[in-house]
């Protein structure tokens, strides 16, 4: 059963980038871009998820979501993906390992800004996540030192790859992660929600 994701080679190393999209904005296309230059990805995948297990407030639907999505991010190597919808999971553990088997001929690498590093441990099973594949961990405005003391930081202390080695993150067992500093773009969901441009 494909779940409505695009055809896999063997050996293709394919970054993940979860979340619930709501709204989609130009700091997801530029973290986007970056992970296919600083990870030697051969191409990124949306995983927008039905809802998140750490917010209280449920998100806008899930297909306009995805539209947005899709209008906005334009790249031929970017797939917007409901592959968690399909499938019924809810924590990004069982999303990883649901992937894993269903395209297991790809190599994944788990993608998030540090601001997500900065709470990982309190996403459910997040030891598992980090045991099951590589992740490229982006800066974010304001998130730079945080994220580097955090906790998953701090006990995946020996799995962090120097950043002048990021692009053979794909290409490594897990565990592996590797911490970037980029070009930021200060651009954030909930702020476009606050101000009212996504309701």
């Amino acid at each position: 059963m494909s779940y409505g994701l695009p055809y896999v080679e063997r050996g293709q190393v394919i970054g993940l980038l979860g979340g619930s999209f709501d709204p989609a904005h130009d700091g997801h296309v530029h973290i986007t871009r970056e992970a296919l230059k600083r990870f030697g990805l051969d191409r990124v995948w949306w995983l927008v998820s039905p809802g998140n297990p750490l917010k209280a407030r449920g998100p806008a639907s899930l297909d306009r979501r995805m539209a947005v999505a899709r209008d906005l991010m334009r790249h031929p190597r970017v797939h917007i993906s409901d592959f968690e919808a399909r499938i019924g999971t809810r924590y990004t553990a069982q999303t990883v390992a649901a992937l894993q088997e269903a395209c297991p001929q790809a190599q994944f690498v788990w993608l998030m800004g540090a601001d997500n590093l900065a709470q990982f441990h309190l996403w459910k099973d997040w030891q598992e996540i980090m045991l099951r594949l590589p992740v490229g961990v982006l800066a974010r405005p304001g998130d730079r030192v945080d994220a580097r003391t955090a906790k998953a930081a701090q006990v995946f202390r020996a799995a962090r790859i120097a950043s002048r080695n990021s692009a053979s993150l794909g290409t490594m067992r897990a565990p592996a992660w590797c911490f970037v500093n980029m070009p930021m773009v200060d651009a954030s969901s909930t702020r476009i929600r606050a101000n009212g441009g996504w309701s």
